[in-house]
Formats: C-alpha cells, sequence, structure tokens
C-alpha cells in the first residue's frame, strides 16, 4: 500500500505544471494527426494528373491546395506584388506575385518565383516579363494570414510579407470572388526567358516534429513526478507497503 500525505506547497507548484505538461504532451499527439493529414492530402494532390481552372473552381479550391492546375492568359506586369525578404541558395532577394488575367477575364494570383534584389526593378529583367497569351501550371496554395511576430504587409510601399489574396486581388482591380480569393497559385520550375523569375519555390518538405514534442513534455511530467515523490520520500511523507523513509 502507498500512502502519501502531501505537503502543501510543494503540491500546489507540482501540480499546476504536471496538468500543464500532460496537456501539451496530448496536443502535440492531436496536432501530430493534423499534420500527418495536411502531410496526406499534399502527397495525394501532388500525385494526381493537373486539372483546369474550371474544375478547380467547380468546388472549395482549398480541396486540392498543393495540386496543380492548367490555365492560360496574360500577366498584368504593371501591378505585380513584391514579397521581401526571400531566399534562394543564401541570396536575399523577393518573390514576384503577378497578377493573369484569363481569356474569360478571371483574375488569377500567381506567384511566378524569386527574383535577386538587384533585378526588383521589371526593366532589369525584361526577358522574364513574358509579354502576350501564355499558358501556364501552377501550384494551388491558400491565401496567407500574418504570423505572429512577423511584420506587417505595406501596401503602399508594395513591400508584402505574406500573400494576402483579397487585397491583392482588389488592388490589380478584380472584383471580389469568395474563391478566387482564397488561393494563388506558385509557378513550377519551368524556366522563364532570361533565367529569372526563378519558379519552383514551393516548398513541400514540411517536417512533422510533434512525436518528438509530446515526447519531451511526457518527459517532464515523468521527471517532475519523480522529484515530487522523492521529496515526500526524504521527507517521510511517503511511505510503500510500510515502509518509510526514517529521518536521523
Amino acid at each position: 500500500m502507498i500512502r502519501l500525505r502531501p505537503a502543501l506547497w510543494p503540491t500546489l507548484i507540482s501540480l499546476p505544471i504536471l496538468v500543464l505538461s500532460l496537456g501539451l504532451g496530448i496536443w502535440q499527439l492531436e496536432r501530430r494527426e493534423w499534420k500527418r493529414d495536411i502531410l496526406d492530402r499534399m502527397a495525394a494532390n501532388q500525385a494526381a494528373a493537373p486539372i483546369s481552372l474550371d474544375e478547380l473552381l467547380r468546388g472549395d479550391p482549398l480541396r486540392h491546395e498543393y495540386g496543380r492546375v492548367r490555365l492560360a492568359g496574360t500577366f498584368e506586369h504593371g501591378k505585380e506584388f513584391h514579397l521581401a525578404a526571400r531566399s534562394l541558395k543564401n541570396k536575399v532577394g523577393l518573390q514576384v506575385v503577378t497578377p493573369l488575367r484569363t481569356d474569360d477575364g478571371r483574375v488569377v494570383l500567381f506567384d511566378r518565383g524569386w527574383i535577386p534584389s538587384d533585378k526588383k526593378e521589371p526593366a532589369q529583367r525584361a526577358q522574364g516579363q513574358v509579354a502576350g497569351r501564355v499558358d501556364l501550371t501552377g501550384i494551388v496554395r491558400r491565401s496567407q494570414m500574418r504570423r505572429q511576430y512577423a511584420p506587417e504587409n505595406v501596401p503602399d510601399k508594395n513591400v508584402w510579407f505574406h500573400v494576402d489574396v483579397p487585397l491583392m486581388r482588389r488592388l490589380a482591380g478584380a472584383p471580389p470572388d469568395p474563391r478566387l480569393d482564397s488561393f494563388f497559385l506558385d509557378a513550377d520550375a519551368a524556366p522563364n526567358p532570361g533565367g529569372v523569375p526563378v519558379g519552383g519555390q514551393t516548398r513541400l518538405d514540411i517536417p512533422n516534429d510533434h512525436l518528438q514534442y509530446a515526447i519531451t513534455w511526457f518527459l517532464i511530467a515523468l521527471a517532475l513526478a519523480g522529484v515530487y515523490l522523492a521529496f515526500h520520500w526524504e521527507n517521510g511523507r511517503l511511505s510503500i507497503a510500510g515502509r518509510t523513509k526514517r529521518t536521523p
């Protein structure tokens, strides 16, 4: 039989930490399953054949997130947006998001890829400013929200840190549309004239480290329980099968 006479202050301090640690461990296990669902959907959509824009817009476009879409239209280069602080091979630059007007007049945002900082001005990359009708394949990405502690977008200076699709489409002169406002497209790795922008920047190697985090929190809870019980044993407040720590 185990008998424990809890000491007041050690219990008041240890119990909330123990509950918090266990709760965070369980939450990380739930996050692990959530991340696995995302990765499975990404893999399935990546493996699927490209679909048309019309097919994408028949339902919720985000069901095809990270899937590929074929479309055609004309780039509106004069309305391009610049995503700041993007790097490629340890070189800092930016990414160019350009409105694409399709043959039927719809406006889709297209992240054309990375350019070095010294080619920010379109005149420095004139070859890549493709004119006329183009046939493209893009990867479906959801409209982004500002992350905690990330800088705010500065639309007046064309400095963007996340792709705010509804606002960007509105600034490009497109009417609101719940489906078109929910996503943008990333360029695939097909080369552009002049070598820039450099497409194929979609990150697909998303880690799933939540199991490690869960184990860490559970170990913290286990260590805390061990210290708590050792304290009570050393102070004669814990007995096991009639055995009690004797103090000199």
